[in-house]
Protein backbone atom coordinates (compact mmCIF):
# COMPACT_ATOMS: atom_id res chain seq x y z
CA UNK A 1 0.00 0.00 0.00
CA UNK A 2 1.21 3.03 -0.63
CA UNK A 3 2.67 5.60 1.71
CA UNK A 4 0.40 8.28 3.22
CA UNK A 5 1.99 10.37 5.84
CA UNK A 6 -1.12 12.38 6.70
CA UNK A 7 -3.33 10.80 9.64
CA UNK A 8 -6.48 8.77 8.42
CA UNK A 9 -8.95 11.66 9.52
CA UNK A 10 -7.41 14.60 7.33
CA UNK A 11 -9.17 15.29 4.71
CA UNK A 12 -8.67 13.74 0.88
CA UNK A 13 -7.79 16.91 -0.57
CA UNK A 14 -4.60 17.43 1.59
CA UNK A 15 -3.95 13.65 1.62
CA UNK A 16 -4.04 12.71 -2.51
CA UNK A 17 -1.81 15.54 -3.11
CA UNK A 18 0.78 14.64 -0.54
CA UNK A 19 1.03 10.80 -1.55
CA UNK A 20 1.84 12.10 -5.38
CA UNK A 21 4.24 14.61 -4.05
CA UNK A 22 5.94 11.87 -1.88
CA UNK A 23 6.12 9.69 -4.96
CA UNK A 24 7.62 11.94 -7.17
CA UNK A 25 10.56 12.52 -4.35
CA UNK A 26 10.81 8.76 -3.93
CA UNK A 27 10.90 7.77 -7.36
CA UNK A 28 13.28 10.65 -8.61
CA UNK A 29 15.32 9.56 -5.56
CA UNK A 30 15.54 5.92 -6.55
CA UNK A 31 16.15 7.23 -10.49
CA UNK A 32 18.95 9.11 -8.62
CA UNK A 33 20.12 5.86 -7.05
CA UNK A 34 19.90 3.97 -10.72
CA UNK A 35 22.08 6.26 -11.98
CA UNK A 36 24.81 6.41 -9.92
CA UNK A 37 24.13 2.46 -9.76
CA UNK A 38 24.46 2.28 -13.49
CA UNK A 39 27.76 4.56 -13.40
CA UNK A 40 29.71 3.64 -10.52
CA UNK A 41 30.10 6.65 -9.15
CA UNK A 42 28.73 10.02 -8.53
CA UNK A 43 27.03 12.41 -10.31
CA UNK A 44 29.39 15.49 -10.36
CA UNK A 45 27.02 18.27 -10.51
CA UNK A 46 24.82 17.08 -7.08
CA UNK A 47 26.90 14.84 -5.53
CA UNK A 48 30.53 17.18 -5.45
CA UNK A 49 32.46 14.38 -3.40
CA UNK A 50 35.75 15.78 -5.54
CA UNK A 51 35.28 18.65 -3.30
CA UNK A 52 37.05 16.36 -0.94
CA UNK A 53 39.98 15.46 -3.55
CA UNK A 54 40.50 14.44 -6.51
CA UNK A 55 41.07 10.66 -4.90
CA UNK A 56 39.18 9.92 -2.31
CA UNK A 57 39.62 6.80 -0.73
CA UNK A 58 37.06 4.00 -0.96
CA UNK A 59 34.82 6.59 -3.76
CA UNK A 60 33.16 3.95 -6.14
CA UNK A 61 32.86 2.03 -2.83
CA UNK A 62 30.65 5.15 -1.16
CA UNK A 63 28.73 5.74 -4.80
CA UNK A 64 27.40 2.42 -4.19
CA UNK A 65 26.37 2.81 -1.21
CA UNK A 66 24.92 5.68 -1.76
CA UNK A 67 22.60 4.43 -4.88
CA UNK A 68 21.96 1.43 -2.15
CA UNK A 69 20.35 4.02 -0.07
CA UNK A 70 18.83 6.28 -2.68
CA UNK A 71 17.17 3.18 -4.51
CA UNK A 72 16.01 1.78 -0.91
CA UNK A 73 15.22 5.80 0.84
CA UNK A 74 13.15 6.49 -2.72
CA UNK A 75 11.38 3.13 -2.96
CA UNK A 76 10.75 2.80 0.97
CA UNK A 77 8.80 5.95 1.33
CA UNK A 78 6.52 5.12 -1.02
CA UNK A 79 4.76 2.88 1.42
CA UNK A 80 3.12 2.93 4.66
CA UNK A 81 5.08 0.37 7.10
CA UNK A 82 8.42 1.57 5.51
CA UNK A 83 7.67 5.62 4.60
CA UNK A 84 9.77 6.74 7.85
CA UNK A 85 12.91 4.13 7.69
CA UNK A 86 13.11 5.44 3.63
CA UNK A 87 13.08 9.46 4.68
CA UNK A 88 15.71 8.52 7.34
CA UNK A 89 17.94 6.54 4.43
CA UNK A 90 17.23 9.37 2.42
CA UNK A 91 17.67 11.82 5.11
CA UNK A 92 21.49 11.15 5.62
CA UNK A 93 22.19 10.48 2.34
CA UNK A 94 20.79 14.23 0.89
CA UNK A 95 23.01 15.53 3.96
CA UNK A 96 26.03 14.08 3.17
CA UNK A 97 25.81 15.48 -0.61
CA UNK A 98 25.51 18.79 1.37
CA UNK A 99 28.84 18.72 3.39
CA UNK A 100 30.50 17.34 -0.01
CA UNK A 101 29.85 21.29 -0.90
CA UNK A 102 31.66 22.69 2.16
CA UNK A 103 35.43 22.31 1.18
CA UNK A 104 34.66 24.03 -1.72
CA UNK A 105 33.98 27.29 -0.15
CA UNK A 106 38.02 27.14 0.38
CA UNK A 107 38.94 25.55 -2.47
CA UNK A 108 36.26 27.61 -5.24
CA UNK A 109 37.55 31.32 -4.31
CA UNK A 110 41.08 30.25 -4.50
CA UNK A 111 41.02 29.13 -7.82
CA UNK A 112 38.12 31.26 -9.17
CA UNK A 113 38.34 34.04 -6.62
CA UNK A 114 36.69 35.73 -4.23
CA UNK A 115 33.64 36.72 -5.93
CA UNK A 116 30.14 37.30 -5.02
CA UNK A 117 29.01 34.69 -7.98
CA UNK A 118 31.03 31.87 -6.86
CA UNK A 119 29.77 32.44 -2.90
CA UNK A 120 26.32 32.60 -4.44
CA UNK A 121 26.51 29.32 -6.19
CA UNK A 122 27.82 27.43 -3.39
CA UNK A 123 25.36 28.48 -1.06
CA UNK A 124 22.72 27.51 -3.71
CA UNK A 125 24.53 24.05 -4.20
CA UNK A 126 23.82 23.46 -0.36
CA UNK A 127 20.54 24.60 -0.65
CA UNK A 128 20.19 21.92 -3.32
CA UNK A 129 20.42 19.63 -1.05
CA UNK A 130 19.02 21.01 1.93
CA UNK A 131 15.49 21.21 0.76
CA UNK A 132 15.46 17.21 -0.11
CA UNK A 133 17.06 16.97 3.69
CA UNK A 134 14.24 18.87 4.86
CA UNK A 135 11.49 17.31 2.74
CA UNK A 136 12.66 13.83 4.12
CA UNK A 137 12.72 15.13 7.65
CA UNK A 138 8.98 16.30 6.95
CA UNK A 139 8.01 12.73 5.54
CA UNK A 140 9.87 11.71 8.54
CA UNK A 141 7.66 13.24 11.20
CA UNK A 142 4.54 13.46 9.40
CA UNK A 143 2.92 9.74 10.83
CA UNK A 144 3.55 11.20 14.46
CA UNK A 145 1.02 12.38 16.92
CA UNK A 146 0.04 15.65 16.15
CA UNK A 147 0.34 16.45 19.75
CA UNK A 148 4.40 16.39 19.25
CA UNK A 149 6.70 18.94 19.87
CA UNK A 150 8.87 17.42 16.49
CA UNK A 151 6.28 18.45 14.31
CA UNK A 152 6.31 21.79 15.62
CA UNK A 153 10.36 22.45 15.74
CA UNK A 154 10.07 21.16 12.01
CA UNK A 155 7.49 24.18 10.84
CA UNK A 156 9.90 27.11 10.89
CA UNK A 157 13.15 24.79 9.96
CA UNK A 158 11.44 23.82 6.28
CA UNK A 159 9.86 27.58 5.94
CA UNK A 160 13.44 29.22 6.22
CA UNK A 161 15.23 26.59 4.20
CA UNK A 162 12.15 26.64 1.84
CA UNK A 163 12.06 30.19 1.67
CA UNK A 164 16.17 31.18 1.79
CA UNK A 165 16.76 28.42 -1.05
CA UNK A 166 14.88 29.14 -3.97
CA UNK A 167 16.26 33.01 -2.96
CA UNK A 168 19.93 31.81 -3.65
CA UNK A 169 18.47 29.81 -6.81
CA UNK A 170 17.22 33.07 -7.85
CA UNK A 171 20.95 35.35 -7.00
CA UNK A 172 22.36 32.52 -9.21
CA UNK A 173 20.91 33.51 -12.40
CA UNK A 174 20.65 36.85 -11.67
CA UNK A 175 23.99 36.57 -11.12
CA UNK A 176 25.16 34.36 -13.78
CA UNK A 177 22.72 35.35 -16.44
CA UNK A 178 25.14 34.41 -19.57
CA UNK A 179 26.11 31.12 -18.18
CA UNK A 180 22.47 30.17 -17.43
CA UNK A 181 21.50 31.20 -20.73
CA UNK A 182 23.13 28.09 -22.37
CA UNK A 183 20.50 26.11 -21.07
CA UNK A 184 17.69 28.05 -22.70
CA UNK A 185 16.60 26.07 -25.73
CA UNK A 186 16.85 28.13 -28.87
CA UNK A 187 13.15 27.18 -29.78
CA UNK A 188 11.83 29.62 -26.45
CA UNK A 189 10.23 33.06 -27.31
CA UNK A 190 12.19 36.07 -26.19
CA UNK A 191 15.78 35.90 -25.64
CA UNK A 192 17.85 33.30 -23.64
CA UNK A 193 19.24 35.83 -20.83
CA UNK A 194 15.27 37.56 -20.45
CA UNK A 195 13.85 33.84 -19.53
CA UNK A 196 16.95 33.50 -16.87
CA UNK A 197 15.83 36.84 -15.49
CA UNK A 198 12.41 36.53 -14.96
CA UNK A 199 13.29 32.86 -13.65
CA UNK A 200 15.44 34.15 -11.00
CA UNK A 201 13.07 37.07 -9.95
CA UNK A 202 10.24 33.99 -9.89
CA UNK A 203 12.47 32.24 -7.77
CA UNK A 204 13.57 35.07 -5.26
CA UNK A 205 9.61 36.39 -5.37
CA UNK A 206 8.78 32.16 -4.23
CA UNK A 207 11.47 32.40 -1.59
CA UNK A 208 10.67 35.80 0.04
CA UNK A 209 6.24 34.95 -0.03
CA UNK A 210 7.49 31.81 1.64
CA UNK A 211 9.48 33.88 4.33
CA UNK A 212 7.02 36.35 4.90
CA UNK A 213 4.01 33.77 5.26
CA UNK A 214 2.34 35.76 2.26
CA UNK A 215 0.32 34.06 -0.53
CA UNK A 216 3.34 31.24 0.93
CA UNK A 217 0.69 28.00 -0.12
CA UNK A 218 0.71 29.28 -3.84
CA UNK A 219 4.12 30.17 -4.02
CA UNK A 220 4.96 26.59 -2.57
CA UNK A 221 2.96 25.13 -5.34
CA UNK A 222 3.61 27.46 -8.33
CA UNK A 223 7.76 27.15 -7.52
CA UNK A 224 7.03 23.22 -7.54
CA UNK A 225 5.14 23.84 -11.17
CA UNK A 226 8.23 25.65 -12.03
CA UNK A 227 10.77 23.59 -11.13
CA UNK A 228 8.61 20.78 -13.26
CA UNK A 229 7.94 22.86 -16.41
CA UNK A 230 12.16 23.50 -16.17
CA UNK A 231 12.61 19.63 -16.67
CA UNK A 232 10.39 19.62 -19.47
CA UNK A 233 11.23 22.13 -21.07
CA UNK A 234 15.14 22.62 -20.62
CA UNK A 235 16.53 19.43 -18.78
CA UNK A 236 14.94 15.93 -20.20
CA UNK A 237 16.56 17.59 -23.83
CA UNK A 238 19.94 16.91 -22.25
CA UNK A 239 20.44 13.21 -22.12
CA UNK A 240 19.57 12.99 -25.95
CA UNK A 241 22.11 15.42 -26.81
CA UNK A 242 24.69 13.29 -24.25
CA UNK A 243 23.52 9.69 -23.53
CA UNK A 244 26.47 8.67 -22.04
CA UNK A 245 26.97 11.94 -19.77
CA UNK A 246 25.60 11.01 -15.94
CA UNK A 247 25.14 14.80 -14.84
CA UNK A 248 22.67 15.00 -17.95
CA UNK A 249 20.53 11.80 -16.50
CA UNK A 250 21.34 12.99 -12.95
CA UNK A 251 20.38 16.60 -13.55
CA UNK A 252 16.80 15.54 -14.59
CA UNK A 253 16.40 13.25 -11.32
CA UNK A 254 17.78 15.93 -9.18
CA UNK A 255 15.45 18.74 -10.78
CA UNK A 256 12.29 15.81 -10.16
CA UNK A 257 13.42 15.44 -6.73
CA UNK A 258 13.51 18.77 -5.77
CA UNK A 259 10.14 19.66 -6.87
CA UNK A 260 9.06 16.63 -5.11
CA UNK A 261 10.47 18.40 -1.62
CA UNK A 262 8.85 21.87 -2.42
CA UNK A 263 5.68 19.83 -3.28
CA UNK A 264 5.86 17.81 -0.02
CA UNK A 265 6.60 21.52 1.79
CA UNK A 266 3.62 22.97 0.27
CA UNK A 267 1.37 20.23 1.08
CA UNK A 268 2.28 20.27 4.21
CA UNK A 269 1.22 23.55 4.72
CA UNK A 270 -1.74 22.99 3.76
CA UNK A 271 -1.75 20.23 6.04
CA UNK A 272 -0.75 21.79 9.22
CA UNK A 273 -3.37 24.52 8.46
CA UNK A 274 -6.41 22.23 7.74
CA UNK A 275 -6.16 20.52 10.98
CA UNK A 276 -6.35 22.70 14.03
CA UNK A 277 -4.14 20.05 16.04
CA UNK A 278 -1.00 20.93 13.85
CA UNK A 279 -0.99 24.12 14.37
CA UNK A 280 1.55 25.92 15.83
CA UNK A 281 1.74 29.76 16.86
CA UNK A 282 4.74 29.92 14.16
CA UNK A 283 2.03 29.47 11.61
CA UNK A 284 -0.99 31.03 13.18
CA UNK A 285 0.55 34.16 14.62
CA UNK A 286 0.34 37.19 11.72
CA UNK A 287 4.35 38.53 10.43
CA UNK A 288 5.38 41.25 12.94
CA UNK A 289 4.76 44.48 12.15
CA UNK A 290 7.84 46.68 11.55
CA UNK A 291 8.59 49.56 13.90
CA UNK A 292 7.57 52.76 12.72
Amino acid sequence: MLAAPIESTESKTTAKPLRLATGLFGVASAAAGILDLVWGEFEAAHQPIRGLGDHVPGEVFLAYLAAALLITGGAGILFRRTARAGAIALGIVYLEFALFWLPRFYTAPHALGFRFPVIIGLIGGVFMQLILVVAAAILYLSPSTRDSGSIQKVIPISRWTFGLAPISFGLVHLTAVAATARMIPPWMPLTPDVWVVLTGIAFAAAGLAILARVLDLLAARLLALMLLLFDVLVLVRLPYGSPHNHVAWGANAYNLAAAGAVWIFAESIARWRSDPHSRTHFETSPPARPLR
